[in-house]
């Protein structure tokens, strides 16, 4: 089962990469994120992040384009439950620890065996 809270694993090894690329996209993910959720095409949008490509979700942000240490990819929970990466008796339990989306942008981390969801808080306006 995948985590879905933030590991304070997370803090030393990945937290600093991982919010050095935030500051610079964060408005971009955040209006994907309204998006998603004002097209209807989900209520749970989920920004997979891996220095490789990797198979969940569609690229949205390279990291060699953007100047990044991370690719972004987009994708919504229904991904994850089709690939068994949740589970559908562990779905609503993920729906009640999902963060507020105008508040909190939801990674999934993928770092060679290590993934964890991870979310982190948008800048204030």
């Amino acid at each position: 089962m995948i985590s879905d809270f933030n590991d304070p694993e997370l803090s030393g090894k990945y937290l600093g990469t991982i919010t050095q690329d935030f500051v610079k996209i964060s408005d971009v993910l955040k209006e994907a994120s309204y998006q998603i959720r004002s097209r209807k095409f989900s209520d749970y949008p989920i920004f997979p992040i891996s220095k490789e490509i990797q198979p969940i979700g569609k690229i949205f942000l390279g990291k060699d384009e953007k100047d990044l240490d991370w690719n972004y990819f987009i994708t919504y929970v229904d991904e994850f439950v089709q690939r068994k990466l949740i589970s559908e008796e562990a779905l609503e339990e993920f729906q009640k620890a999902y963060k507020d989306p105008d508040e909190f942008c939801c990674l999934f981390v993928m770092d060679g065996a290590f993934t964890s969801f991870v979310y982190v808080p948008y800048p204030n306006d």
